[in-house]
């Protein structure tokens, strides 16, 4: 049996080679390799939508993202319906949509045009915008409401003035940030809000104090995301994420759990906790196939991985000649989907056996035999009538994983943006 701390040093290290594969990309795109980027007969996908414009670049963050030009982003908008289009023509047909970014509520009324176009091409069911206290007002609450938004998700990271400061976020005081919560409260099917743990000069009572305001609001729903290796920096401040100190991470994690499993919440997955069945944003976990649009994002359609450029130039010279702006391609391997496919529905917290049986057209025990034995020993898993889920024990051991495995992705980001591709 492995130890507790070395299973999750082991399972994360494995991840994280793993994740490098998904860099290893052909360049050379061209309509043979676009072939299989059509849906097949009754295929769910569900469609992320990259906004990539926020008022000021937060110096910890890796995603695409350029500083708010207002005829930029307008422009932007254009090139992202002509996307769109492209793929309403190959025959998709959505109903789960993801707003990320950046901010996507900068330019409201650019946003309510966007879903007003989906829900004229698509049948919508649901729709999650992430947005910043920044952008938190009665109008734009009602504004969102009336577009049928269920789920919004906010981005505070801390309700601590002096981490607030740290971070480059002191536009507000965490006070004003829990009135801004308490404007969305009760006006969506759910509201998450996001905070980011392991943050250095981040100390315990600073995160026991966030949980302790965290249950006094009674917010829907609460995603934890562990602070990860950022490489492409520039200035001195953003240079101070280049490497993360991870000896404290397993405090604050277990902190976390230990504090929100007393109050009401329950695991969604193995870094967002939510009152009552709620939609999250981790679309890896609900869809084994997604669709990204928007310059930086990435999609999965069966065995394939498609990456958008980074560039905001290159993106709209693409969509002039109406042509996708995909410049990297993968086709992955059955064993690679078969990794993928544990690793993302472990950061679930279950797999269904016989799900896993209709995708692979096999069973999990004989594809997976020694995986599963390994996770089953160390503690990190259980199975009961065709349901395999993670332990208590296994939660910290799975975020790791997913850490990792999105930490190998930065890499990825890191060339692209430097290098404007």
């Amino acid at each position: 049996m492995i130890p507790g701390t070395l299973s999750s040093r082991l399972l994360g290290y494995i991840t994280q080679q793993y994740g490098k594969k998904f860099l290893n990309l052909e360049q050379d795109i061209d309509e043979t390799k676009l072939a299989e980027l059509s849906p097949q007969n009754k295929e769910q996908a569900s469609l992320y939508i990259h906004i990539p414009f926020c008022r000021t670049l937060c110096p910890y963050c890796c995603f695409n993202r350029y500083l708010f030009r207002e005829n930029t982003a307008r422009l932007y908008y254009q090139d992202l319906r002509k996307e769109l289009a492209l793929y309403i023509d190959r025959g998709f047909r959505f109903s789960t949509f993801y707003f990320g970014g950046g901010t996507p509520t900068l330019l409201m009324d650019e946003l309510l045009e966007f879903i007003a176009l989906l829900k004229k091409n698509f049948d919508v069911k649901q729709i999650s915008v992430e947005t910043t206290p920044r952008e938190i007002n009665k109008t734009n609450i009602a504004l969102l409401q009336q577009a049928g938004i269920n789920r919004l998700s906010i981005g505070i990271q801390s309700f601590d003035d002096k981490l607030l400061k740290a971070m480059g976020r002191a536009w507000y005081t965490g006070q004003e940030i829990q009135e801004k919560i308490l404007l969305a409260k009760d006006k969506f099917d759910t509201v998450n809000i996001d905070f980011l743990f392991n943050f250095p000069s981040q100390s315990v009572q600073q995160l026991e104090t966030d949980l302790e305001i965290l249950e006094r609001l009674h917010i829907d729903q609460a995603t934890f995301y562990p602070l990860m290796p950022s490489p492409h920096k520039v200035n001195a401040l953003e240079r101070n994420f280049n490497h993360v100190d991870m000896s404290q991470e397993k405090s604050f994690y277990d902190i976390t759990l230990k504090h929100i499993s007393t109050n009401s919440y329950t695991p969604s997955t193995a870094w967002c906790f939510s009152q009552g069945n709620r939609m999250i944003d981790e679309y890896i976990v609900d869809f084994d196939n997604y669709i990204g649009i928007g310059s930086g994002s990435v999609s999965l359609l069966r065995n394939n991985f498609y990456v958008n450029t980074f560039s905001l130039q290159r993106y709209s010279e693409s969509l002039q000649h109406d042509q996708f702006p995909i410049i990297r391609w993968r086709k992955l391997s059955n064993h690679d989907m078969l990794y993928y496919y544990l690793l993302s529905r472990l950061f679930g917290l279950s797999i269904d056996t016989r799900r896993f049986h209709e995708k692979f057209h096999a069973d999990i025990h004989s594809r997976l035999r020694m995986e599963i034995l390994s996770l089953k020993l160390s503690g990190l898993i259980k199975e009961r009538d065709g349901t395999i889920w993670v332990t208590p024990k296994g939660m910290y051991p799975v975020s790791v994983m997913m850490r990792n495995f999105f930490s190998s992705l930065n890499g990825l980001r890191e060339f692209c943006i430097e290098n404007q591709i």
